[in-house]
């Protein structure tokens, strides 16, 4: 395993759409198990292939505190969102800043796992809102743009 460099806002490949995942290779393998590692090493709780350089619908996340509820999804597709939540947004690909974002409560995704087997979950709050904002990633769309106002800087708000 392999940290890998995090692309960052500017970075052309970040606005590309990523292409479906046709089969489980070492390849992918290894871009999975680097993707967990990137994303722990930088205290994230998801991260999309793209941000790593790689145009494949993938995304890994972990919200749990004690990183015990890692998943990957492959070629995700949301099926359904229900309600509202508006909250701080961060993104490993926008370092330093934040702002306030509105997404759905609830999600329902249906994705491959590691072993290429179709799955569906719903999730609410924290992970909803990760579900979301990863998989526009793959979609090659951030945060700021779907965001109710400026970018904000984190140190602006520690003073």
């Amino acid at each position: 395993m392999a940290s890998r460099k995090i692309r960052t806002m500017g970075d052309e490949i970040l606005r590309k759409v990523a292409k479906p995942v046709t089969e489980m290779n070492l390849r992918n393998k290894m871009l999975i198990k680097d993707m967990f590692e990137t994303m722990y090493k930088a205290e994230g709780v998801g991260l999309a292939a793209p941000q790593v350089g790689v145009l494949k619908r993938i995304f890994v996340m972990d919200c749990s505190a004690d990183k015990s509820r890692a998943m990957a999804l492959i070629n995700p597709e949301i099926l359904e969102t229900e309600g509202e939540q508006t909250g701080d947004e961060g993104c490993l690909s926008v370092p330093g800043k934040h702002a306030t974002v509105t997404r759905p409560m609830k999600v329902t995704v249906r994705a491959l796992n590691e072993q290429m087997e179709e799955f569906t979950m719903t999730v609410e709050g924290l992970e909803a809102r990760c579900v979301l904002h990863e998989n526009d990633h793959l979609d090659g769309i951030l945060y700021p743009d779907k965001a109710d106002g400026p970018l904000i800087d984190n140190e602006a708000e520690e003073e």
